[in-house]
């Protein structure tokens, strides 16, 4: 299971940090991601982070912007979002894969029920 939270209303130019909590994984050993759907578009990759929490990877708009973290003693992935923009509105989602790496959604089995960001202009 994995519960996103954090997300909220937030004005251009502002910070927010989102948190996913996992349960009933062994989390260390799952690829961990964030993804984001807009309004009237498609779910798309935002950040992943690798089991051990060495590799990560960013799609290029929220490089610099976004951080990924990861806590396996605590099974929680986080994203912190500053320098927000009003293209960054959207709902995210956290998403877990068995592979050992890789950011394809479909390699991404479990979901999070999304968590909602708005960004004001």
């Amino acid at each position: 299971q994995l519960q996103a939270s954090g997300g909220g209303l937030v004005q251009t130019g502002g910070s927010l940090r989102l948190s996913c909590a996992v349960s009933g994984l062994t989390f260390s050993n799952y690829t961990m991601a964030w993804f984001r759907q807009a309004p009237g578009k498609e779910r798309d990759f935002v950040a992943a982070i690798s089991g051990s929490g060495v590799a990560s990877r960013y799609q290029h708009s929220v490089k610099g912007r976004f951080t990924i973290s990861r806590s396996n003693a605590q099974s929680t992935v986080d994203l912190q979002m500053i320098s927000l923009k009003p293209e960054d509105t959207a709902v995210y989602f956290c998403a877990a894969s068995s592979n050992l790496w890789g950011t394809r959604e479909g390699l991404f089995g479990s979901w999070g029920q999304g968590t909602e960001v708005t960004v004001s202009s």
